[in-house]
């Protein structure tokens, strides 16, 4: 599956064995803690469903939509927590899965929101990381790639709701209105 305004970027075959990688470092690290995954809508379904096979614990899965793009390609710098998880918290190892950390500002006002619960920790696990464009100090535990400023589709991300089919990482090349 090729489309002309999306450059192959990562291919399947490095993405299901860096998502391998990092289910076994999570597995050794969560061990005997009470961890829930806890993934970031829309984007992050792909890789939490190839996450969550890779980890071999027992563990709780829970979602929380949060965004700041909207429709197009630049976050809008407003965060927006639209479905909250449906669990306790509580003296639980939050583990957020999410596709792709950009600015960091919808992660800090996810984060901040779950302290409030009082967990026994929250960590980050990400799919992609882009620190060149960074604007909070965040540090993310897990990182499966970190990539150039470029518009990254496939693998659950999208532009306007395509190319999330996509089984690889894309360079995104178009403008908004035309995905």
């Amino acid at each position: 599956m090729h489309r002309t305004n999306v450059k192959p970027m990562i291919s399947q075959e490095a993405i299901s064995k860096r998502v391998g990688e990092l289910g076994r470092q999570i597995a050794v690290d969560y061990a005997e803690k009470k961890l829930v995954l806890l993934g970031m809508l829309n984007g992050a379904y792909t890789f939490m469903a190839d996450l969550a096979r890779a980890v071999d614990l027992d563990f709780q899965i829970h979602f929380i939509r949060a965004a700041s793009y909207g429709q197009g390609q630049e976050s809008s710098g407003a965060v927006n927590i639209s479905m909250a998880p449906e669990c306790s918290m509580g003296g639980k190892d939050i583990l957020i899965v999410e596709d792709i950390v950009d600015t960091g500002q919808t992660l800090t006002k996810v984060v901040g929101l779950l302290q409030g619960h009082s967990p026994a920790s929250v960590r980050i696990c990400t799919f992609l990381d882009k620190p060149s464009r960074r604007k909070v100090d965040l540090f993310v535990d897990y990182i499966g790639f970190t990539i150039e400023d470029f518009f990254a589709v496939g693998y659950g991300m999208d532009v306007n709701e395509k190319y999330r089919n996509l089984p690889y990482i894309g360079a995104y090349s178009g403008s908004p209105g035309e995905s």
